[in-house]
């Protein structure tokens, strides 16, 4: 089972303003000619691939306050804060990282994607957790924000696997441990 961590960035590498505002996502639809654009079918169908999301407490809070995308699919919410889950599709969790990928998610799903926060993917990268890194850059300058991985992590090489730029001006890289 394989772990994507998936984030989002603009070029100068953060993932949202210090107040977690992310309308720069927000871009105008056609900047890019020769890239390429989904359609709402392909969207869908690679959405459906996607088994299960992990995310940090603030990446939860935030998705409940933009309408949360992730429709029924399942979400673990790693956090040490007591709350209820807001849909029947979350898991709470607190404990161990390599426990909740080999005893949680493992012998449950086949298509994990590590959607945010920043702290929560830098430790699941120190522990080695990452199998695949899918980041897609805006094309937007913040200037200051929330970094891209909150902090540094190890030197590593990683493998590009793909490169896909899209009509809106994004170009999406994928990346492999193997």
């Amino acid at each position: 089972m394989p772990i994507t961590l998936h984030m989002v960035a603009t070029l100068d590498g953060f993932i949202a303003r210090k107040n977690n505002d992310v309308s720069w996502l927000e871009t105008a639809e056609s900047v890019y000619e020769g890239g390429e654009a989904m359609s709402e079918e392909e969207v869908a169908a690679f959405i459906k691939s996607i088994d299960c999301y992990v995310m940090g407490s603030r990446t939860y809070e935030h998705a409940l306050e933009i309408g949360w995308p992730y429709g029924d699919t399942p979400v673990v919410v790693v956090t040490s804060r007591e709350w209820p889950a807001a849909r029947k599709s979350i898991e709470l969790y607190s404990g161990d990282l390599k426990a909740l990928v080999e005893t949680k998610l493992a012998p449950r799903y086949r298509n994990v994607w590590l959607v945010g926060g920043a702290m929560l993917c830098r430790r699941f990268l120190e522990l080695g957790l990452v199998d695949e890194i899918n980041l897609k850059i805006a094309p937007s300058l913040l200037g200051e924000g929330l970094r891209l991985f909150d902090g540094p992590v190890a030197a590593e090489r990683w493998n590009l696997k793909n490169v896909v730029a899209y009509k809106n001006g994004f170009v999406e890289l994928s990346y492999s441990t193997r």
